[in-house]
């Protein structure tokens, strides 16, 4: 996340997104002066007026709902685990926080990439970072990974009672619920980056949690967030908002159950852009549901999974 809804501070967060091998996996000589040329001196403006529509007293939504994961889970575990949290791009680095717990005599540290569904450009990018900052490092501690829990029981459980009771608090009810995950690369997927399976198989697993409670439902998978001119993987989220209003569909939810915080993607992109796109094509009834957060759901499934992957550490 970038530290300020500014352009400056949105264009030294994207020049290190999007200087990733793992997000954009072009040859640097080919890249970097599309980067610095053009995208650089044309995206931040726009992304810096989308982040301050989403802006908190706190900061970004990402950076604020994260640190409150992390006071919850510190809480949940106890004075015996220290808990610290940290970005991939922007700040508190990765590798600041390692080097602090490892100050603080943290000697067995558990990393836990909070995305649910594994991606290159996600959670091993997330590695990658880990193993720049224990290479920097003497005495390194141990080292576990929370695995991606896309099928766990414990995240459908969570995710199906955290959005039954949004749906269940709305003023309408919806005829259909989108399922919107961040959009990669179509290659990514032929390349066997497992990203697009594992987000189909949570969809599918959500929807059957669902049935019982919402038997006239009709889930639907999309994905957004697209970016550049290459093929991504589809349908497309903003796409599939017109399309349904246009055939008649009045009632809609969005929820986003690759995303365990709410974020710049969540909120304006399908909060406020989402709400455009379907009510502009004519839709009635729009909601965008609240990602886990710090939620008792969401807090439950994590301090669960956590204390899994301490198992012989506590």
């Amino acid at each position: 996340t970038p530290d300020a809804p500014t352009p400056a501070a949105v264009k030294r967060y994207l020049k290190e997104f999007l200087s990733d091998r793992r997000v954009v996996e072009l040859p640097a000589l080919l890249w970097q002066p599309i980067l610095r040329g053009i995208v650089l001196n044309t995206r931040p403006r726009k992304s810096a007026h989308a982040y301050s529509q989403v802006w908190t007293p706190d900061g970004s939504p990402l950076a604020a709902i994260t640190a409150a994961q992390a006071l919850a889970l510190q809480a949940r575990l106890g004075e015996e685990v220290l808990v610290r949290w940290g970005m991939r791009y922007g700040n508190p680095a990765l590798g600041t926080e390692l080097a602090a717990m490892k100050a603080a005599g943290c000697e067995r540290i558990l990393v836990a990439p909070l995305y649910p569904q594994y991606s290159g450009a996600t959670t091993a990018s997330a590695m990658d970072a880990l193993g720049a900052a224990l290479e920097a490092q003497r005495w390194q501690p141990s080292i576990r990974t929370l695995p991606p829990y896309y099928d766990d029981p414990l995240h459908i459980a969570a995710l199906r009672a955290d959005i039954h009771c949004q749906l269940a608090a709305l003023p309408f009810r919806p005829e259909v619920l989108l399922l919107s995950f961040h959009g990669m690369p179509e290659r990514t997927l032929h390349l066997g980056d497992p990203y697009h399976c594992q987000c189909r198989k949570t969809a599918r697993l959500l929807a059957e949690a669902l049935a019982a409670d919402w038997p006239d439902l009709r889930c639907e998978v999309t994905f957004q967030s697209r970016f550049g001119k290459a093929k991504w993987l589809e349908p497309a989220t903003d796409a599939v908002l017109a399309a349904e209003a246009a055939k008649g569909t009045k009632r809609l939810a969005i929820a986003a159950p690759g995303f365990s915080a709410d974020c710049l993607e969540t909120l304006e992109e399908l909060g406020m852009q989402g709400r455009e796109q379907f009510l502009g094509a004519g839709g009635e009834a729009f909601a965008a549901l609240d990602c886990l957060n710090a939620g008792e759901a969401g807090m439950a499934m994590l301090e669960a999974l956590v204390r899994k992957e301490l198992a012989g550490w506590l």
